[in-house]
């Protein structure tokens, strides 16, 4: 096997493959990224058992042929490479990668032993990359990291004709993000729970390539995602995800419309004296926010912040990085928390001016910390 492509697009791609590759692998060969070099065009590809990764590159191919190589040794490699051609060929048992002046000599390994990568299943339908990325971004600061309870640090993906709603939850706080797509069969109705890191993969890297596919098959186990020459494929979580639409509140007596980029920074300073397991308190009143966190001979913080309140005085408390990670998921200029009494979750929803509705495609609900009589 012989070919040459462009410094740039094969770092780019042994990169790009090499993420789906797991820091543990099950088996050796399963560090490798597979490379196969056929008519003027090169694959590569990762595969974990659970997430696989395949693009395609166009390359100047001498000689066809298949190899698989160390993932994460060649994307160092690629990384290390000058601005020039890179030229890939195979002598014996070895690859060498020539580049310029550099040259390095890589070990092969048994590509009879590579396992097949699964196959993708049928398209679904298409949903915008940067809607999707969005959403994703929004979603996931919810989702737990936790995985002794591996159902959730997955992400419901539940689909409904034109409409994805994504939920995630770590029991303390609930985040939920509607999105339209396009699928390809009208009407359809399914879902899926889906990791929430591959998600998050997924919208950092192929999100910004325009038109995202989604791959759902009825009776598959897999989910898959494809973008121009790159596709992505990942194991659903298995289990019954918690049914957290209900707990979103309906009636909300009491709303208050915060200035975001305001209060992103002045829970950011009040925090700072916030010690671990110590909440950020705030006081809503009829046209001010007063934040302050620290308790006792402690060191103490307080700020005030202009605010517009509907409904009676309250005051909450919320551990300042569940407070900190809702916020900066939005990108409005105001923030509207809806509450129904202090004890209970308070909503927050983006609201493009101070005195406009707000808008309940991103909604994040979070639990507050219970404040002492």
């Amino acid at each position: 096997m012989k070919f040459s492509v462009e410094r740039d697009v094969l770092a780019d791609a042994v990169s790009w493959t090499a993420r789906s590759l797991s820091q543990r692998p099950p088996s050796p060969v399963l560090s490798g990224i597979l490379i196969t070099a056929g008519d003027s065009v090169v694959s590569l590809a990762g595969f974990d058992y659970e997430i696989s990764a395949h693009l395609e590159i166009a390359a100047e191919v001498a000689d066809q042929g298949k190899i698989l190589v160390s993932g994460k040794l060649l994307a160092e490699i690629c990384r290390s490479l000058p601005q020039s051609m890179v030229t890939i060929e195979t002598e014996s048992s070895k690859v060498t990668v020539t580049c310029g002046r550099s040259r390095f000599h890589l070990a092969t390994m048994p590509v009879a032993d590579y396992p097949d990568l699964p196959v993708l299943p049928e398209i679904a339908g298409t949903v915008d990359g940067a809607a999707f990325s969005e959403a994703v971004s929004q979603v996931i600061v919810a989702a737990s990291k936790d995985d002794t309870l591996p159902i959730l640090t997955g992400v419901k993906m539940e689909i409904e004709d034109d409409l994805i709603t994504f939920l995630a939850t770590d029991r303390y706080r609930l985040a939920m993000r509607e999105v339209h797509w396009k699928p390809t069969t009208p009407g359809i109705s399914t879902s899926a729970l889906v990791k929430a890191k591959t998600l998050s993969e997924v919208a950092k890297t192929l999100g910004g390539a325009g038109e995202l596919r989604v791959a759902l098959g009825e009776s598959s186990d897999l989910i898959g995602f494809e973008s121009g020459s790159r596709r992505t494929t990942s194991l659903l979580v298995d289990g019954d995800y918690p049914k957290i639409r209900s707990l979103f509140p309906e009636n909300t007596p009491i709303h208050a419309t915060v200035r975001t980029h305001e209060l992103v920074e002045a829970v950011r300073r009040v925090a700072v004296v916030a010690e671990r397991n110590t909440p950020v308190r705030l006081t809503f009143t009829d046209s001010q926010l007063a934040l302050d966190a620290g308790t006792g001979e402690d060191a103490q913080a307080e700020e005030a912040i202009e605010a517009q309140l509907d409904g009676e005085d309250i005051t909450v408390a919320f551990n300042p990085a569940y407070l900190s990670e809702g916020l900066n998921a939005f990108s409005s200029d105001f923030v509207r928390f809806s509450f129904t009494t202090a004890p209970k979750p308070a909503m927050m929803t983006a609201q493009k001016a101070l005195d406009g509705n707000d808008e309940d495609d991103y909604r994040y609900l979070v639990m507050p910390v219970r404040l002492p009589n």
